[in-house]
């Protein structure tokens, strides 16, 4: 019979040894799915805010840039799918070897236990534990004997238990085990649908690619133009923040256009919102980011690069926009043969709105975080809702996708 007090420490330097591994993969586990269902609701959005009949009929370049921005995000669920999936290996893998180990625990417990009980039958009657007892040389000798008796039994009744113990140990992991590897499965067979769901969008993006070829002038032309559009919003938008600092700075008795003075109360504005990076509302109530902020390279031509100094975010017809913090409405945009947009002073941070067919505020206005400022424009042309969401600290562009929350 193995040493009992060996065998504890031992099994209890086994467990401290693997529970926090497991534990860890758990929390990983949830925050690999967590982000696994909102890349499918992601996809979703996109499906339905950029790929309708209607906006289907738009333009081609419109298309490419939705299905583009569809397969990375389907991209990215496959490779977060793909980590679930090592993971859960790993994890089975941990079980099989818990299960191996309690295994061994439980024929050890049932050898160590078979033993208790055939001396406990060698030594059963009575007659035997008396003699036992008033065999002793003394009182001080008995009295030991009698508590070696007493914690011999309660040591059989320990092993008993034990025993039950480690059975149910072993049928809760099995019970486990089984259930990961069908959680594994349908990972698998999830990743499976996903990967012919992204082939087809690429054979899509071949068919548009070809149409485009044979068009080549034309969708030069027509991404030049868009180009232009994007830098004539930019430059509006810019030279609007810059008046708005001067004129601020002017009424303060200070000169400058590219940083606000700012007064105790500005500052803690400022403050605040500096403090929610990362936490900021959406400028709409719903909807999926179609073009990211920076610059990035032209889908059709590579060589061509554009800039979004801000992000587009899609929505549903008759969605409006909302300021993400409580501010002051320092300008109203509007571009020659253009939309219109508004601009939210928040201390020395600004945010811009664009693309608006009907404003709510007007310049000096005070607004609160949720307030709507205007309705988004829906294009005649394709149906398609966007707002252009700008984001900049004095005159400095910020990226919209680092400040607002999972934008």
């Amino acid at each position: 019979m193995i040493n009992r007090f060996s065998y504890c420490l031992y099994y209890l330097i086994f467990i401290s040894l693997t529970a926090n591994p497991i534990f860890a993969q758990t929390s990983e586990q949830k925050a690999l799915e967590a982000k696994r269902e909102r890349l499918q609701k992601e996809i979703k959005e996109i499906n339905r805010l950029l790929f309708t009949e209607k906006k289907e009929k738009g333009n081609v370049l419109d298309q490419m840039d939705a299905l583009d921005q569809k397969i990375n995000v389907r991209q990215e669920l496959i490779r977060v799918t793909n980590q679930q999936s090592n993971l859960l290996n790993r994890q089975i893998n941990v079980n099989i070897r818990t299960i191996s180990k309690l295994r061994e625990d439980l024929r050890i417990l049932r050898e160590d236990y078979a033993n208790l009980i055939q001396k406990s039958y060698q030594n059963k009657s009575q007659s035997s534990r008396l003699m036992f007892l008033l065999s002793a040389e003394n009182f001080f000798q008995a009295f030991k004997r009698l508590q070696y008796m007493e914690q011999y039994a309660k040591h059989r009744k320990k092993q008993g238990e034990d025993i039950i113990v480690k059975t149910d140990e072993l049928a809760a992991l099995n019970k486990d085990l089984v259930a990961q590897r069908k959680s594994k499965e349908r990972l698998l067979s999830d990743n499976r649908k996903v990967k012919n769901e992204l082939f087809k969008e690429i054979e899509s993006q071949k068919v548009l690619l070809r149409s485009i070829r044979q068009n080549e002038t034309k969708y030069t032309a027509a991404i030049e133009q868009k180009r232009k559009e994007a830098r004539k919003i930019d430059r509006e938008i810019e030279r609007l923040i810059k008046s708005a600092i001067a004129s601020t700075n002017k009424r303060a008795g200070k000169s400058g256009r590219t940083k606000f003075v700012l007064t105790p109360e500005a500052q803690l504005v400022a403050n605040n919102f500096s403090a929610n990076k990362g936490k900021l509302i959406w400028p709409v109530e719903k909807g999926v980011k179609s073009q990211g902020y920076g610059v990035y390279a032209d889908k059709l031509y590579p060589g061509i690069k554009h800039r979004n100094n801000g992000v587009t975010i899609a929505t549903d017809e008759g969605s409006q926009a909302r300021a993400i913090f409580d501010g002051e409405v320092i300008a109203i945009i509007s571009v020659p043969g253009g939309g219109r947009g508004v601009t939210i002073k928040h201390g020395n941070y600004i945010s811009a709105y664009y693309n608006l067919s009907k404003l709510y505020v007007k310049k000096g206005d005070k607004v609160a975080a949720k307030e709507v400022i205007g309705d988004i424009y829906t294009s005649r042309f394709n149906g398609a809702t966007k707002l252009k969401f700008y984001l900049y600290q004095d005159a400095n562009r910020l990226n919209p996708e680092e400040w607002i929350y999972q934008l």
